[in-house]
């Protein structure tokens, strides 16, 4: 399949150099893009002083879409501009089970909305003596409903047409409860049926009983918290995927860090990696490209070879070309 978009490259660090050209060579296998390889992360900065150089920047502005590894003690410093950078209003995370998969809750199949911008990761700390530092969290109107108005269109194309919104109100009442309100407020407009949820409780109910949700809604720290352990859930980090979307453009990461204890053995799981792709393909409408990918990995996570991590002894190279052999 061909086309003109290009695709920003950043392998960043660790094992993203083992996970993203496994991506890579399933990517090319469905569709003909054009590359721009760049570099961000702790390499990069002990080499420049800059854990995310202009060029790199440039680079992914400029893209249709990037492509996204990890990084190590640089990532505040790297994804969190490049999520502004881009626009990306909301970080989609499903978290599912897969046949032939160990998972403590095999039941579970779920997607976090996360608010992408705001809440306590804007930024806005301040170290006011040596005994008192601050954190401001910051919820405005204006991303709750963009965020709700994203999540009523996701169910609706989806076709459940309800949600739930993660929060807590009882205590963030003024903060939350803004969130809350206007999400609440944009469902009503739209004739889309919501839960609400304290976060804690819902920790509690996804460990217990996941069916129960399908998607949810929630601020920044609390999609990146349950989102986390709903990969508990389903066989850990390598197998979840996720898309960072803005209007036009969308960074594309598993939800793994660099795995720094691995590293260069060439055993890391790029099932996330590959996963992540075929979000991708999604957000650029491929979407036949993007089901041939997720089937393919479904059967490979089902039948093997299966990387360390899922109890086998596959190499990241062996599972990925696994994967463009079950490919169409």
């Amino acid at each position: 399949m061909s086309g003109d978009e290009r695709i920003a490259v950043i392998p960043g660090d660790g094992i993203g150099h083992e996970v993203v050209p496994a991506a890579l060579r399933v990517l090319d296998e469905v569709a003909d893009f054009e590359y721009d390889h760049v570099e961000a992360g702790d390499a990069v900065a002990e080499r420049t002083g800059d854990p995310l150089p202009a060029e790199t920047l440039e680079a992914v502005t400029s893209a249709d879409a990037t492509l996204f590894g990890a990084t190590g003690e640089t990532s505040a410093d790297v994804i969190l501009p490049l999520r502004e950078a881009v626009g990306s209003f909301v970080n989609i995370r499903p978290a599912r089970t897969y046949p032939g998969v160990d998972a403590v809750q095999p039941e579970t199949d779920l997607v976090i909305l996360r608010e992408n911008t705001e809440g306590v990761y804007a930024g806005i700390e301040n170290r006011l003596s040596e005994d008192v530092s601050t954190l401001t969290r910051l919820v405005t109107q204006t991303a709750s409903r963009r965020l709700g108005e994203f999540a009523c269109d996701y169910v609706a194309a989806d076709g459940t047409n309800e949600f739930t919104i993660a929060h807590k109100n009882n205590v963030m009442r003024v903060t939350d409860g803004l969130f809350v309100d206007t999400i609440s407020e944009v469902a009503a407009d739209r004739g889309v049926d919501i839960d609400t949820a304290y976060m804690d409780a819902m920790a509690t109910h996804l460990a217990m009983d996941p069916a129960q949700y399908d998607v949810i809604v929630c601020p920044n720290l609390a999609g990146d918290v349950l989102s986390d352990l709903a990969a508990g859930l389903v066989g850990g980090l390598g197998l979840l995927p996720s898309a960072n979307v803005g209007a036009e453009r969308g960074i594309f990461e598993p939800v793994h860090g660099c795995a720094p204890d691995i590293a260069g053995e060439g055993i890391a799981n790029p099932a996330a990696t590959i996963l992540s792709t075929a979000m991708l393909l999604e957000f650029l409408d491929y979407d036949d490209a993007a089901a041939d990918v997720r089937t393919a990995v479904e059967s490979v996570l089902a039948d093997g070879p299966r990387t360390p991590d899922l109890g086998g002894s596959a190499s990241t190279e062996a599972v990925a070309t696994a994967v463009v052999d079950r490919l169409p």
